[in-house]
């Protein structure tokens, strides 16, 4: 029988076809990574996806934040290290840390889920999941140096930067636009020779509302900082589904 702790440590590696035009990982590569050290993390003490099918219920991610110093470079193996730092009725928050072979710490994620009931698509109570089990594996110390996360606030005017339409690669398991995909369409307002002179230093994502294929999507973005911008994805009609802010440096 394993013994788990309350972080759990995953290790990937950043294979050539997930790295950009500097030799570094992808930051959407990156986000996919920490989404699967969180379901391996919750399904290893019984609270993930596997469990959650068989009582209709699924995670949804309403928040998520990273801060990279550095990313990983082609071929290098790291670790995604994952636990919970509490969690309440409806929601939880949930750290990650990206750590090289070597114990060096590139940077920290934060996020913050909910849980649904997939037949009704309403909140759930966490504390009614295995009589509140998910609670004992709370870790109350103070690891991750991002602060609470706050709102993403933008004004009216920002400009209309770019349409689409979602299609199949933009869809996951539970039916909805995965939420990667919300900062890779946000990545790609700019073009290749910006992200070759600077890089994403971090993102913040706040997810309002489910996209599914086949949405028409419009994205506006604004400047709010030398280096900094905020994008709005809404569907054609209007309707926000998140907002993220990029900082960015050379």
């Amino acid at each position: 029988m394993t013994l788990y702790t309350a972080i759990g440590k995953y290790e990937f590696r950043a294979d050539p076809f997930h790295c950009d035009c500097t030799g570094k990982l992808f930051m959407g590569h990156l986000g996919n990574h920490m989404l699967n050290a969180a379901d391996f993390h919750a399904n290893d003490r019984d609270f993930g996806i596997r469990y959650l099918q068989t009582i209709n219920k699924a995670w949804v991610l309403s928040r998520l934040a990273i801060e990279m110093e550095r990313m990983p470079e082609i071929y290098e193996r790291f670790y995604v290290e994952s636990w919970i730092e509490s969690s309440m009725r409806f929601f939880t928050n949930r750290s990650f840390r990206v750590v090289g072979m070597d114990g060096q710490v590139y940077g920290y994620g934060k996020s913050i889920w909910a849980m649904i009931d997939t037949e009704t698509r309403q909140p759930c109570n966490l504390l009614d999941i295995k009589d509140g089990e998910l609670a004992k594996w709370e870790l109350k110390e103070e690891l991750n140096p991002i602060g609470k996360l706050t709102r993403v606030m933008m004004s009216n005017e920002a400009e209309l930067a770019k349409s689409m339409e979602t299609g199949y690669h933009d869809v996951d398991i539970n039916g909805h636009i995965n939420s990667v995909k919300y900062i890779e369409h946000a990545m790609d307002l700019w073009e290749t020779d910006w992200h070759c002179e600077h890089r994403l230093k971090r993102v913040d994502v706040a997810y309002v509302a489910e996209g599914h294929r086949g949405d028409r999507l419009n994205l506006y973005r604004e400047q709010t900082g030398e280096m900094e911008f905020c994008i709005r994805i809404c569907r054609e009609n209007g309707d926000e589904l998140c907002r993220t802010k990029m900082v960015f440096e050379k």
